[in-house]
């Protein structure tokens, strides 16, 4: 019933293997879970995880905060997202919260490059921005996003920032952070999303939900995300889980 369109499984917070994790989920109901890359050196992880197993499938990308390692470029990023297991390109984006604007044109142009790879290989964008939405909505107007699609993952910024993406066609996913007390704006842009332009997510290991806030997070979890947008928006957590596991299926081009 329910998909989790943004897990980090390959992390080292699941080294005791993802038996117990596929356990769980099966408990949730959560058929699905998308194992996203945050670097090329352990891109051969998630794309283990995603063969071994025909419910998780990979992206492939470097995440705006990794400042070491190799460098992706357009070329690479093309032949590595030819694999039928890699549905996404990404994670990226840009984020600010930890580096000042004007230290990280390197992020800028990073962005650029994934773009331009999704765009050639035809493969869905998966967009991260933290204290950064002109910026990115910036990057992905110039560099026409639009023509390769996407969603939005973690968000939480405002309406305006959500109503941009949308018009460029993207998706808007929401993951446990919409449980917490303290989030109501973000409460008020899962009422206003349309639900066919919805995802839900973990980013587990981190931003458990309620009421596992605080533990290490895992893909079951989502159920408590769609749980909390059926509250929000007086509909059935059935309506939830069919919409955005069809949403999910829709954007990564995904039979079945």
């Amino acid at each position: 019933m329910f998909i989790d369109s943004h897990c980090h499984i390959d992390f080292p917070e699941f080294n005791a293997g993802l038996s117990p994790l596929l356990t769980n989920m099966l408990a949730a109901q959560v058929d699905a879970a998308l194992c996203v890359s945050v670097n090329l050196e352990n891109f051969p992880r998630v794309l283990a995880a995603a063969e071994s197993h025909p419910n998780i499938y990979a992206s492939v990308g470097v995440h705006p905060d990794h400042d070491e390692g190799r460098e992706p470029d357009v070329d690479e990023l093309v032949a590595l997202a030819r694999h039928p297991r890699v549905v996404a390109i990404g994670e990226t984006g840009l984020d600010y919260y930890r580096m000042a604007r004007e230290a990280v044109d390197w992020q800028r142009t990073r962005f650029r490059t994934h773009i331009r790879a999704a765009r050639q290989a035809g493969r869905p964008l998966i967009i991260h921005t933290r204290n950064a939405a002109a910026d990115t909505l910036t990057i992905m107007a110039e560099e026409h996003a639009h023509l390769a699609g996407g969603v939005m993952h973690c968000f939480t910024e405002s309406w305006e920032v959500a109503e941009a993406a949308l018009a460029m066609g993207f998706y808007i996913s929401f993951s446990g952070i919409v449980t917490f007390k303290s989030a109501k704006d973000l409460k008020d842009v899962a009422c206003r999303v349309p639900l066919e332009r919805m995802l839900i997510e973990t980013d587990s290991p981190y931003l458990a939900p309620m009421p596992h806030r605080g533990k290490r997070n895992e893909p079951a979890y989502v159920r408590h995300v769609a749980e909390e947008i059926a509250g929000l928006r007086g509909i059935s957590l059935e309506q939830v889980g069919e919409a955005t596991s069809r949403n999910f299926r829709d954007l990564f081009r995904i039979d079945g």
